[in-house]
């Protein structure tokens, strides 16, 4: 009995260690699961927008003579989602990069095994209950630097991701630009095209007065109505278009355009005060982002290449694992009850179906399709300077034909008006005087217009570098 009740004793102490230690491994399981969760709940930092202000070249705004262009382009870089979306995408390659030199280093990992058995009494010295703490460490040997190759395309395509949001917030300041532009324009032309507006309705009140007088017939006078009407609707257009462009400036500062009041400049204060260039420097063509971007693509497919002939080559892997346990006569934790192992072996793919040669030829037709590309890249850069520089030569010529017809226009105005004082000329043949001059100075605006718009196109084509 008293044996019994001893063995009865034993066997409960071993099952109070074996619950022991089981009910530890799970606490130390648990008490990660908290760590985990609060890393994956935790949002990534804010973009920062500071360093992105370098890409757009912040300086080179400053020479347009307005106090709001500077600002709206600032806050563009800060508030646009476009652009944001741009700098995560930058974020993902870049943590891609790490993602991918993570596979140059050994692996190591700690688990826990119980195992529960039932032997015969024949076997002696076997355990019921055995427990163990295995550290299983892998390594796949790099040394033909197949992954050391992975990783370095891994480093192309994310410089390839910074020139390609390099490029994104050019355009964006670009595009704040001529959309200001084009609202200070249209609010001049709106102040103009009243202006005609009143010069057409006299016209009209006059020509109804002479109907009356029975003066002129009924087509001329409905032919004053429409020229008046066209007037109306002319204005009413303007206004359209700078309400679209107030907008779309608003959405690409990241505001709402229901609720916003953007301030501007008045024309008569809007100017360029630096000297464009008649030519642009090579150096400064290929140095554009776009063209970084073709550049650093083109070096990652032939990495990509390269790694592909690698999948030829046998896989050399390392493993290790060291074990803590319970079935040596010493107990748990001692040097008597570890297992230890390491084993090494390579390993060469004999047949998968053609699947390695069809990759490697996958990624020599990147590789041309990558070529192809970066060569059309540099044909279109040279393009778009080329066209840029040509176009603002002739505008400039255009400007200065209309500035000089309108500088014309404006004295025979001021001789008309001295003509209608001195009774020389009718009042009609003076409001005639008046609407040419007005719609000259539109024509000007736009020619004017036209040419800060054709420096901006020049800006975004040597990528900011002007």
């Amino acid at each position: 009995m008293q044996k019994a009740k001893s063995k009865k004793q034993k066997g409960g102490k071993g099952k109070g260690k074996r619950s022991l230690i089981i009910g530890l491994l799970a606490l130390f399981l648990l008490a990660q699961l908290p760590c985990f969760s609060a890393w994956g709940n935790k949002r990534l930092p804010p973009i920062n927008t500071a360093e992105k202000i370098n890409y757009v070249n912040i300086n080179w705004w400053d020479n347009f003579s307005d106090p709001y262009l500077k600002c709206y382009i600032l806050q563009a870089i800060e508030n646009n989602h476009e652009t944001k979306q741009a700098s995560w995408k930058v974020e993902e390659y870049k943590h891609s990069v790490k993602l991918q030199f993570s596979q140059e280093l050994p692996s190591l990992s700690v688990g826990s095994t119980y195992i529960g058995n039932h032997l015969p009494d024949t076997v002696k010295g076997t355990k019921s209950a055995i427990f163990a703490v295995p550290f299983i460490a892998s390594y796949e040997a790099d040394i033909f630097l197949k992954n050391h190759d992975k990783t370095k395309s891994s480093k192309k395509a994310y410089q390839a991701s910074k020139f390609q949001e390099q490029s994104i917030y050019i355009s964006l300041a670009s595009d704040v630009a001529t959309t200001y532009i084009n609202i200070i324009k249209f609010d001049k032309q709106i102040q103009l095209q009243q202006e005609i507006v009143k010069v057409k309705e006299e016209e009209f009140l006059r020509e109804k007065a002479r109907y009356k007088r029975g003066v002129v017939s009924i087509p001329q006078l409905n032919d004053t109505k429409k020229a008046y009407e066209s007037a109306k609707s002319n204005l009413d257009e303007t206004i359209k278009l700078r309400d679209k462009a107030l907008n779309q400036l608003a959405v690409l500062i990241g505001e709402s355009p229901e609720c916003t009041v953007l301030k501007r400049s008045s024309w008569d204060n809007f100017g360029y005060k630096s000297q464009i260039p008649a030519e642009i420097s090579s150096d400064v063509v290929f140095s554009r982002p776009d063209i970084l971007a073709a550049e650093a693509n083109l070096g990652k497919a032939g990495i990509d290449v390269r790694v592909a002939r690698k999948e030829f080559l046998p896989r050399i892997n390392i493993n290790g694992i060291y074990s803590f346990s319970n079935i040596g006569s010493s107990g748990f934790g001692t040097w008597d009850s570890t297992i230890a192992a390491i084993i090494a072996g390579a390993t060469l793919d004999l047949f998968k179906g053609g699947y390695k040669i069809a990759n490697l030829k996958v990624n020599k037709t990147r590789y041309e399709q990558m070529f192809e590309a970066y060569r059309q890249t540099d044909l279109n850069a040279l393009k778009e300077v080329n066209d840029s520089l040509l176009v603002i030569k002739q505008d400039s010529k255009i400007f200065d034909n209309t500035d000089t017809n309108l500088k014309l226009q404006t004295d025979n105005y001021k001789r008309a008006v001295k003509s209608y004082k001195n009774g020389v000329i009718s009042y009609p043949e003076l409001l005639s005087q008046q609407e040419t001059l007005l719609n000259m100075q539109q024509n000007q605006i736009n020619s004017k217009a036209n040419c800060f718009i054709n420096y901006i196109t020049l800006y975004k084509a040597v990528g900011g570098k002007l």
